[in-house]
């Protein structure tokens, strides 16, 4: 038996069909042989000609095979899209050769669109490392709203990347958040729903009958007079999920341009901290520990990163208006 770890582009690996997996479909043989690469990607390669089957081509993933019969697979990993390398800054909190950890700033979007061609996060990881081309979405593995902060995990090579698609989908990824919200929560919980596409406005998230489960767990690390700042966890990572939940328990996001409320609060508050309300530029929401096992080691790893400039201004505003309230008139 012959697997080779990608260097480069190039894959090759060669294999036995053991007895255990006589008589079954080629595409799941080989899925059970080879564990660092996805299924889909298996059936990718039988249908583009890459794979031999004592040494003639099969095109047919669900061909059955035999034991006893040699299977080879050749290949090269090629570009998934024609997205263009742009020397856009990077905060690299790590890297390896397997991984890269990104504390991504807020108004920075993930993923090239019809509305954002360019200039995206993806775009400049292209131009950090040219070979995350050849891996799914440039090796991002899960996102954050353009307008939200904190880290996001990068794989460099596939065997890294359907690893870290796996866990993810086994929740063994920890992602924490911090927010601020509207009104007074008193104390933790979980909020369990299921999220889909709104009903009438497709570009919005909401909670339906027909969505997909989403479960968010929280706890409070501070009330303020009308705000409380929040300590968040991801269970699972559903679109706009943070913001959708609060905006369910009304307890929106501060500055959620989507889902936050329209007006300021009724509540008397400080003048310097109702004019920063006002002109909050985004959901205050960051992605502020990432927490993972390593790809070739599993040794537990976790990065964080601190509330950036634009929350912490906020959160003293709300300390100040906090001790104005308290204050002997």
């Amino acid at each position: 038996m012959i697997i080779n770890k990608p260097v480069s582009n190039h894959i090759f690996i060669e294999q036995t069909i053991p007895s255990e997996l006589n008589d079954r479909r080629l595409d799941q043989a080989l899925a059970a042989l080879c564990p660092l690469y996805s299924r889909s990607q298996i059936q990718q390669w039988i249908r583009a000609g890459a794979v031999r089957l004592d040494n003639q081509i099969e095109l047919k993933p669900r061909a059955k095979i035999n034991a006893g019969q040699h299977v080879l697979i050749e290949t090269e990993l090629l570009p998934q899209d024609l997205w263009q390398a742009q020397a856009i800054p990077l905060k690299i909190v790590y890297e390896d050769s397997d991984l890269i950890i990104i504390d991504k700033p807020a108004g920075l979007v993930v993923h090239p669109g019809a509305g954002n061609p360019e200039h995206t996060l993806v775009n400049a990881l292209l131009h950090y490392d040219a070979n995350l081309g050849a891996i799914p979405r440039a090796g991002l593995v899960h996102r954050l709203d353009k307008e939200t902060s904190g880290l996001l995990v990068v794989a460099r090579n596939l065997p890294a990347h359907n690893y870290l698609v796996k866990i993810l989908q086994l929740r063994e990824i920890k992602r924490e958040y911090q927010a601020i919200v509207h009104g007074l929560i008193s104390q933790g919980g979980v909020i369990e729903t299921l999220i889909g596409r709104h009903p009438t406005q497709r570009t919005r998230m909401s909670v339906v009958k027909n969505g997909k489960p989403a479960v968010t767990h929280f706890h409070v690390l501070k009330q303020y007079r009308a705000h409380t700042h929040l300590h968040i966890q991801l269970e699972t990572g559903r679109t706009h999920q943070i913001r959708v939940h609060f905006a369910h328990i009304r307890h929106p996001l501060v500055g959620d341009p989507t889902y936050g409320r329209k007006t300021l609060p009724s509540e008397k508050l400080s003048a310097p901290l109702l004019n920063y309300l006002q002109g909050f530029p985004r959901q205050a929401l960051h992605a502020i520990q990432l927490t993972l096992p390593h790809p070739q080691t599993q040794e537990i790893m976790s990065w964080t990163s601190p509330l950036p400039e634009d929350m912490e201004i906020l959160l003293r505003y709300l300390e100040e208006d906090l001790s104005d309230e308290n204050k002997p008139s």
